[in-house]
């Protein structure tokens, strides 16, 4: 106990430290740049490939392809996390996941029937997942402090209605879309929320997870009707985001789009799904096996989703264009996660994490790189060089002291990111991360710590499975075949050593590793 209080006095020290290097490096930097308007858009359980420029070769997304060809792709960008919430925290909070307040995916199960569709619809006390705490400073509190409206349209589960934990209390101006993550299931909800209070929507209750009628054609178009209602989630959004853009355009703004596009359920524009059917032909319907709900054409409806998606973004650029702040906008696109294997989604169809692997195992909701190795697009005309790459090593957590460097607000004093902004702009002095740390409780318990080329893996800490020891050279072997943890002991150590220097103690019970917490995972490091 003793020692970890001692590790944790010389790494806030260390933090300290390098958060006032940082404010003098934000001085010089902002001094020469104009304070542009940012927009953050986070895919959800887009895989690495799933874009043209990362080599999709099915789904077409010519106009995210035109951001990179107008800015800077990244190759080594990661998830903080492999599920959504924890993702989106520790985007939010520039924290990595040792240190992270929220660690995986929390229902808060304890109010009561809280995946139970229709008696949340009914009880909003239901609705949303576990709040962070009240003191938790984001992003967008951030943005606030030097002058900034800040907005976010799409998808929170960072807390619930009527708690402390909305949008509207963590630094954001104006919400739209979904608080909680479970209504997010449907693309044709019974509401969405307009900053604290709900929005009712035009469309029938069909609960998520609702299979075909008993005796019903699947391969009839008419059987999947009541998957395709009235008023679609993300049209209502985009019209928002129009709105949001519109009326902020003549001061800076941050725009977050947490759009819930392509996890699933299969549910798209139907103009696209024809598209996408006449593309690929016959397919064996999906049926629901697999959770969400049934598509006649799956392929079509995940295709559909992306292509719509990137329809959407350039109608935004365009937007941008007309109103005159294209060229003081800074675009940044990404995805929260790997791409899912649930709902129909068939990421072995897609090769949706290509050159990784990206089925259950080694998709979503796993530490291997198909779970969180993750595309990541910036475009700033004038300040990105168009058609330019970079194999900078970094995160969703980087965001925040990114954003800093560029606006000049102050890094909180416990952030473990590095701003990516000397990359962006191709300038000298870029840190970089010496070590890269995730920790997720779920899915077995894992840990994984990447330093340089190498990564360790650490897989089935909660559950009766033995737990693995792996490690990997992603140089040479990127897929992650091949474990050589055998034969690079001090590789091992040197992870032990950062895994007991950074990890902290979750504070709530439920993200606790059984293995961790009782002591048992040093046995297996020796």
């Amino acid at each position: 106990m003793q020692l970890n209080k001692v590790l944790g006095s010389l790494l806030l020290a260390g933090t300290l430290f390098l958060s006032c290097k940082q404010d003098k490096k934000v001085e010089e930097n902002t001094a020469e740049l104009d304070k542009p308007n940012i927009i953050y858009i986070l895919a959800d359980d887009l895989g690495y490939a799933e874009l043209g420029v990362y080599g999709q070769e099915k789904i077409e997304t010519p106009n995210i392809d035109l951001l990179a060809k107008n800015g800077m792709m990244f190759t080594q960008h990661y998830s903080s996390a492999p599920v959504c919430a924890p993702a989106r925290y520790m985007m939010l909070t520039g924290k990595h996941a040792g240190h992270a307040y929220i660690r995986s995916n929390s229902e808060w199960k304890e109010r009561g029937a809280v995946w139970d569709y229709k008696a949340m619809a009914k009880d909003s006390t239901l609705e949303g997942q576990g709040p962070m705490p009240k003191n938790t400073v984001t992003l967008a509190h951030k943005f606030k402090d030097v002058g900034y409206t800040t907005g976010i349209v799409g998808k929170w589960g960072l807390g619930a209605p009527h708690t402390h934990s909305v949008p509207n209390d963590m630094g954001f101006d104006f919400f739209y879309g979904f608080n909680c993550q479970r209504q997010a299931h449907t693309y044709y909800p019974l509401h969405l929320y307009k900053n604290r209070e709900r929005v009712h929507l035009a469309n029938d209750t069909i609960a998520p997870n609702t299979k075909l009628v008993k005796g019903a054609d699947p391969n009839d178009p008419q059987s999947y009707a009541n998957y395709n209602l009235t008023d679609y989630a993300p049209d209502l959004m985009f019209n928002e985001i129009t709105n949001f853009v519109a009326t902020n355009k003549e001061k800076p703004f941050y725009l977050y789009w947490a759009t819930p596009i392509p996890h699933v359920a299969l549910q798209a524009p139907k103009r696209w799904v024809d598209y996408y059917e006449k593309k690929f032909g016959d397919e064996e319907p999906y049926l629901g096996e697999r959770g969400y709900f049934p598509h006649k054409n799956p392929h079509a409806a995940y295709a559909a989703m992306v292509s719509y998606l990137d329809e959407n973004i350039g109608k935004l650029v365009r937007q941008l264009k007309e109103e005159g702040i294209y060229d003081n906008t800074l675009i940044v696109f990404t995805s929260d996660n790997g791409p899912s294997y649930a709902g129909g989604a068939d990421p072995e169809f897609f090769e949706s994490a290509k050159p990784f692997r990206g089925e259950h195992g080694r998709g979503k909701g796993y530490l291997y790189e198909g779970g969180i190795r993750v595309p990541m697009i910036a475009t700033w005309p004038n300040k990105i060089e168009g058609g330019t790459k970079s194999d900078l090593p970094s995160a969703h957590y980087d965001m925040l002291a990114t954003f800093a460097e560029i606006t000049g607000y102050d890094t909180p004093e416990v952030s473990n990111g590095i701003s990516m902004l000397p990359t962006m702009i191709g300038k000298k002095g870029q840190q970089m991360h010496d070590f890269m740390y995730w920790e997720f409780p779920s899915y077995g318990g894992q840990v994984a710590i990447r330093m340089g080329d190498w990564k360790v893996v650490r897989q089935n800490l909660s559950n009766d499975k033995p737990a693995t020891l792996e490690l990997y050279d992603l140089k040479n072997d990127p897929t992650e075949e091949h474990n050589v943890a055998s034969e690079h002991p001090e590789i091992i150590k040197k992870a032990a050593n950062i895994y007991e220097r950074e990890r902290q103690t979750p504070e709530l019970e439920h993200f606790k590793i059984p293995l961790i917490e009782d002591g048992l995972i040093a046995e297996n490091n020796d």
